[in-house]
């Protein structure tokens, strides 16, 4: 699989772009896996606990679900979304050690166009880590995006 330029598929730029790339996506079973390999120089880092705080892997989820729209969006521009709510984030670990590599998953289970839910699970060495339901709004179009930001 290739890399992708992560900068023309989430509406981020560097450093803030947490993810390091797409594993596979699958418009039909509405899915998409992603990778995040975890070192001093991301985002987050604290060196006080040598990795990145699990709280984080929420973050995670939700540029893996930005991934997924990306796709489901043909490969256009971004849309922008906002998280509306995670429900039940668990997670089994306090940290995101430095020197790991962590697979993050997203399926769609909702979607109105534009409410969607997703499933998210965080894998350590194919076992769960940490999961979630995760809500977002995404604007149907830039109008929409315009009139929030102006009130």
């Amino acid at each position: 699989m290739p890399e992708y330029d992560l900068e023309k598929v989430l509406p981020h730029k560097h450093p803030i772009i947490l993810i390091d790339d797409i594993l596979e996506y699958d418009l039909e079973e509405r899915t998409v896996k992603t990778i995040v390999k975890i070192h001093p120089d991301k985002m987050f880092f604290d060196q006080s606990i040598n990795g990145i705080p699990a709280i984080t892997g929420i973050e995670f989820m939700a540029q893996t679900i930005g991934c997924y729209s990306y796709f489901k969006n043909n490969m256009k521009r971004p849309r922008i979304g906002f998280l509306l709510g995670t429900r039940l984030y668990k997670t089994d670990i306090d940290l995101f050690e430095n020197g790991k590599t962590y697979e993050i998953t997203a399926k769609e289970v909702f979607t109105n166009d534009e409410l969607v839910s997703f499933d998210c699970l965080i894998y350590n060495s194919n076992e769960v880590c940490a999961q979630a339901t995760i809500n977002a709004y995404m604007p149907a179009n830039d109008i929409n995006l315009i009139g929030m930001l102006n009130v």
